[in-house]
């Protein structure tokens, strides 16, 4: 009886050693999926693996969606084998829910797509100032969901290209109440030494909608002190 339950041990952590020689002899996905969230033809800046899409596989067998980040300036990318996919909008983005939140794609060897976003506002002509230890930047808000309202809009100001509003070294904020949509606006803050010595520094404006928890950003631009 001894033998018996050490054979069947055996057998055991032999059958697990095959099955997992098996799966290290998959393939690794070779093809990709790349491309943009747009708006108009341009990118849409986001946080940082803030908003995100969910990647499905019809037929697969566990039916669980792959998370495809989105990077600060709206590019996204993700490894997949040949196939057919199904790309879904995630809530909590700063864009209107579309009555369809999904795109059909297939995927064959290295394939690009746009995916479409209908934003609740976007940024225009975002232009930086300094003078002395103060930083201004000039922009445009424009309206593009009729029913929604600005909450808030800040500028962000950073040590690396990953600036928003979970990371930041400062931040101001402009209140709705001053805002003229489609009228340039401005807004300046004084840089502290920690940041005033710096060669440059990172910036960009988020603008957030009352419909929605996360900003839409400009592009993130390097700003030179001297």
């Amino acid at each position: 009886m001894k033998y018996s339950k050490v054979y069947i041990a055996i057998f055991s952590i032999a059958s697990l050693m095959l099955v997992s020689c098996e799966y290290d002899n998959f393939d690794a996905p070779t093809s990709t999926l790349s491309g943009r969230i747009v708006h108009e033809g341009s990118p849409v800046g986001v946080r940082t693996r803030g908003t995100r899409l969910e990647l499905w596989e019809d037929g697969h067998i566990l039916r669980t969606p792959m998370d495809v980040h989105i990077s600060h300036d709206g590019l996204f990318s993700a490894s997949l084998f040949d196939g057919t996919y199904k790309l879904v909008r995630k809530g909590e983005a700063p864009w209107l829910p579309q009555s369809t939140d999904t795109i059909v794609v297939t995927v064959q060897g290295h394939t690009q797509m746009d995916f479409p976003v209908t934003p609740y506002f976007t940024i225009q002509n975002d232009t930086y100032t300094s003078s002395g230890n103060t930083l201004q930047a000039q922009f445009t808000i424009r309206r593009v969901v009729p029913e929604a309202n600005v909450s808030n809009v800040v500028l962000y100001v950073g040590r690396s290209i990953l600036t928003d509003q979970n990371l930041f070294a400062q931040r101001v904020e402009l209140p709705a109440g001053s805002i003229q949509l489609g009228q340039p606006t401005s807004i300046s803050t004084e840089l502290p030494a920690s940041l005033a010595e710096l060669d440059y520094v990172f910036v960009r404006i988020g603008v957030r909608s009352n419909l929605s928890g996360e900003y839409y950003y400009s592009q993130v631009q390097r700003f030179n002190l001297r």
